[in-house]
């Protein structure tokens, strides 16, 4: 403790000048001495790094006084579990945060450098895919924007998501590459390097006083090694740590084999071990795969919790305490293992009973479900588990043990109420349920939106709600602002700013004054046109990336998204088909001219979300290329979806395509940055749609389809969709087209089994809520041609998303789940 106290006494070096002549220095000095460049020779990712170096060393001013705090103050820190952090580029977010972006804008150009370009360069972090991902990314700034001390825990992809590219149509994933010249925001932490072990055995160990503790002797070791990231706030209030584990063998090669020219099999422990760190979301259709996202999980939960529980020990001494000072955020499922995972370091590391470890451990964690799919609710073979983690699974036995025995004698359960509720799904093969043990090994278990939870209630954990009525809770998930509208459309926090005043920059529930202009014809006109610069950028990028070009004042209908039948980008081809059908046969029509916009990655195991995206691009093929069609329809697929498109994508976007089958999206965040960003949804009731709804008003979002009780319903009759296609002339002859090969000629066959899935049972709602989405995009039509009320209702989404927020959602999670202090 003696050291700690000569560090967290050290005194705090002066804060750096954050004029432009003084980065203007420091950025030659970068790129002079830790670049090692000339700048009359210097390439443009010379002086990116460069830039970067500079912005980061006033960060770092800012990351150690807020350590130091936390130290002094002992708060409770937060640690947020999540397999994904999806935080895009770091450079014009970190320098927005704490107000560098015009110094820095005006130094480089005084070196005749341009911003702009050294931001698209940046290489996006591939550490993520989706929603999940961007959602933990969102909090990590809202946590670090709200003064709330908090760790990111997750693992350092050195490839990641897969790069998506097209070949005739098909998707192709290809490595990401965004580390292969390093990454200059990360910090190697070689000190926080921790033992990982998978397999071997379970023995008995005589102690001296009589007793017998179990010991773990793994037959496998590998190396968690820490990479730091700082996240900084709005405005500076505080930096956080997003720390990445890269896995590492202990022996980087077996010199005997070297020596005895088995040059590859020397390499076998380093290809293991890089292989747990290599790939987000390995396919995990083969048993291979199953392990390896097993030992991805398990080696980034016991990395980080050794990791939590050394840093407790190290300011405190003592875990008794643990819930008091720490809390743990699992992001989803796929952590759950680090509930027997801290019930093992308690009891085998700390010498704890079984009561008090498991005690401690429900009081420290919380865990957010994000999905009722039950492929998500992952379930790993007992057998599996045996044999990777014995000793894990061992106590998820004990576990199980105590939670069946509370739910027989306690609460007077059933046999059918008891299988339902254990950890175990003794159906078949045995497999264990790590929803289940998230849930029990969990003080509080948060949905994500009102209906999501709602649902988790009445569905998932139905069983396990009785047993614990009052541990389920709701946190509307949210976005982060300043990402989300400040810093990817300048144009449109300009022009509020010049309208409402710039102080709903840090109260974001300020944007609701918009509502009163929303009917102003020149504050209408002036929104028009920033949407129309915004659109104007994407048919840049459309036109660089697809040698195609779009009209900006075409109607923008933007669907981008991870690619899933549930969330179906199918239901919106179909209607393309059928509208491009009708445009056709009816050329007299004064048609609203659109762009479809899709973009999104399927899993790289996932037929039909692939098969989906061929269909999109052999449908755009055929609509673009025809001329009867004139500019009245064009459909667009661009590839590699992730943040940065994202940026652009959602700024340029009229229509937001969040038409998912009601009662399997959770929340959605797409749908508040689209709307946060000017766009009219057209939607079912699903997720935050619902909550959206009550926020604009339903004069202001196009809603349709069937509800969750009414999908549920229809299931429970297992009614055959075939009449809905039959009753519908426009459904009927547009599956006709892509079933019969009009729109793959190459193979007439390819779309018949998607088609014929829609026929036999339709599970995702696509052929019932057809026509109710077709009379939606009809309605669509009609509000825009009337571009007032079109303008009103865009502008009243952007006034009514301040409630939406990550900011509100952290302050939730603070006050109701992990009890720490907001600023």
């Amino acid at each position: 403790m003696s050291q700690n106290a000569v560090v967290l006494d050290a005194p705090i070096p002066e804060p750096r000048a954050r004029t432009a002549e003084a980065l203007q220095a420091e950025i030659l000095e970068k790129l002079t001495y830790s670049v090692g460049k000339d700048p009359i020779v210097a390439r443009p990712h010379d002086w990116l790094k460069a830039t970067i170096l500079a912005v980061r060393d006033r960060i770092i001013d800012l990351w150690m006084e807020s350590s130091r705090a936390t130290w002094r103050t002992s708060e409770k820190r937060v640690y947020y579990l999540s397999l994904e952090f999806l935080i895009g580029r770091l450079m014009r977010d970190a320098m927005s945060n704490i107000g560098l972006m015009e110094p820095v804008k005006l130094a480089l150009k005084n070196l005749n450098v341009d911003l702009g370009d050294l931001i698209n360069l940046e290489p996006d972090a591939a550490l993520g895919n989706g929603g999940l991902g961007r959602l933990a990314a969102c909090f990590m700034d809202s946590m670090s924007t709200l003064k709330i001390p908090a760790y990111g825990y997750g693992i350092r992809y050195q490839n990641g998501m897969f790069r998506q590219e097209m070949s005739e149509g098909w998707q192709v994933e290809l490595p990401e590459d965004w580390l292969a010249h390093g990454n200059p925001w990360e910090f190697e932490r070689r000190e926080s390097t921790y033992d990982i072990g998978f397999g071997g055995q379970v023995v008995p160990v005589s102690e001296p006083d009589g007793t017998t503790r179990l010991e773990w002797r793994p037959a496998e070791h590998f190396l968690a090694v820490a990479f730091d990231t700082p996240i900084v706030g709005w405005r500076g209030a505080r930096v956080n740590t997003l720390r990445l584990w890269s896995a590492q063998p202990v022996d980087p090669i077996y010199l005997d084999k070297f020596n005895n020219g088995d040059h590859i099999g020397a390499l076998e422990e380093s290809s293991r071990a890089e292989a747990i760190s290599r790939v987000l979301y390995p396919a995990d259709s083969t048993p291979s795969g199953q392990e390896l996202r097993l030992r991805q999980e398990y080696f980034f939960s016991s990395a980080s919790l050794q990791d939590i529980v050394r840093r407790h020990m190290q300011q405190y001494g003592d875990l008794g305490s643990l819930p008091d000072k720490v809390a743990i955020q699992l992001n989803d499922t796929h952590p759950a293992i680090s509930i027997a995972e801290l019930m093992r370091i308690l009891i085998d590391t700390h010498g704890m009973k079984f009561a008090q470890a498991w005690k401690l451990t429900r009081g420290t964690f919380g865990y957010t479900n994000h999905t009722l799919l039950p492929e998500a609710l992952e379930t790993w073979p007992v057998a599996l588990l045996e044999r990777l983690l014995p000793r894990q699974m061992q106590l998820i036995y004990a576990i199980n043990a105590e939670v069946l025995a509370e739910a027989r004698k306690v609460a007077g359960f059933n046999d059918q109420q008891i299988a339902a509720v254990s950890l175990i799904d003794e159906g078949g093969a045995r497999r264990v349920r790590m929803g289940q043990l998230a849930f029990v090994g969990s003080h509080s278990v948060n949905g994500v939106s009102a209906l999501h939870t709602e649902l988790m209630k009445k569905t998932v954990f139905y069983d396990l709600h009785k047993l614990y009525p009052e541990r389920i809770n709701n946190k509307t998930n949210g976005v982060t602002p300043r990402r989300w509208l400040m810093e990817c459309n300048p144009g449109l926090t300009r022009l509020i700013t010049d309208r409402i005043g710039p102080e709903f920059q840090d109260n974001i529930d300020l944007l609701s004054q918009l509502d009163r202009h929303a009917d102003d014809p020149n504050f209408q006109e002036q929104f028009a046109a920033v949407k129309r610069a915004n659109k104007v950028r994407l048919t840049e990028i459309i036109k660089d990336r697809l040698n195609f070009a779009v009209s900006p004042d075409a109607l923008f209908d933007v669907h981008v998204k991870r690619i899933h039948e549930y969330k179906r980008q199918l239901l919106n081809v179909i209607q393309a088909v059928a509208q491009y059908q009708s445009i056709k046969a009816h050329p007299e029509t004064d048609w609203v001219p659109r762009v479809k916009v899709f973009a999104g990655k399927a899993a790289p195991s996932y037929w039909n979300a692939k098969l989906i995206i061929k269909l999109i691009n052999d449908v755009a093929k055929v609509v673009n290329n025809d001329p009867s069609v004139r500019e009245l329809l064009k459909v667009v697929f661009l590839p590699n979806y992730n943040v940065s498109l994202a940026e652009i994508v959602m700024p340029a976007a009229d229509l937001s395509e969040q038409i998912s089958t009601a009662g399997l999206e959770a929340s959605g965040t797409g749908n508040m940055k689209f709307a946060i960003n000017g766009a009219v949804t057209i939607g079912t009731l699903d997720g935050a749609n619902i909550e959206m709804l009550d926020a604009v008003g339903k004069d202001n979002m196009i809603i349709f389809g069937l509800t969750a009780e009414e999908v549920t319903a229809k299931r429970a009759r297992t009614e055959v969709p075939r009449s809905a296609i039959d009753n519908s002339p426009a459904l009927r002859e547009a599956l006709e087209m892509i079933a019969s090969g009009v729109f793959s000629p190459d193979d007439p066959n390819r779309y018949r089994d998607l088609v014929g899935g829609l026929y036999d049972h339709d599970w995702f709602m696509v052929a019932r809520d057809f026509d109710a989405y077709a009379a939606a995009q009809a309605e669509v039509d009609r509000l825009w041609q009337n571009s007032r009320k079109w303008y009103s209702m865009a502008i009243r989404n952007t006034a009514h998303m301040g409630w939406f927020s990550s900011d509100r959602t952290i302050r939730q999670y603070a006050e109701d789940i992990w009890h720490v202090p907001v600023r």
